[in-house]
């Protein structure tokens, strides 16, 4: 198990708790580790800076207790934004008809890059329309997903 999932394993019912989604924690750095944690309210609602300053003393409680880093790191604590990254299942269906550009470990048909409406989830398949053609990417080889900032994209923010 990589040091990312490790952690948020640890982390999620915690978080959950709290009253928050874990969208995706990611490590980063050589000699001193980045370890940054991404969280969205489960009631809709913005995240507010007391929010991340609630979920970030939570965690690091938790990793003092359990210390799954060696050496130092530093803990950020963050909204995923409005170009959010799209990580698990339910991201690819709650922004179903919003634009995403989306990366894969392997080539599909000679592509690893896709640009596109998304349409779905089906049997893990994440459903994409790519230049007028419905393309199928298995969600386990997704290297890196995120929604692409539209006017649509905006206007549903200020709706929300």
């Amino acid at each position: 198990m990589d040091m990312s999932r490790r952690i948020q394993d640890l982390i999620e019912p915690s978080v959950d708790d709290l009253g928050f989604d874990i969208v995706r924690v990611q490590m980063s750095g050589k000699e001193v580790m980045l370890m940054q944690v991404m969280v969205e309210r489960k009631d809709g609602q913005g995240l507010t800076v007391d929010d991340c300053a609630s979920v970030s003393r939570a965690i690091s409680t938790l990793l003092e207790v359990d210390d799954p880093i060696k050496g130092a790191y530093t803990l950020e604590v963050s909204s995923p934004g409005l170009d959010r990254p799209l990580v698990r299942i339910k991201d690819f269906e709650r922004f179903l008809g919003f634009q995403a550009k989306i990366e894969i470990n392997r080539p599909l048909d000679g592509r690893r890059r896709f640009k596109g409406e998304l349409l779905g989830v089906k049997d893990d398949i994440v459903r994409i329309l790519v230049d007028g053609v419905e393309v199928g990417l298995p969600h386990p080889d997704i290297h890196r997903a995120k929604l692409l900032m539209t006017d649509d994209l905006i206007a549903a923010a200020q709706e929300s």
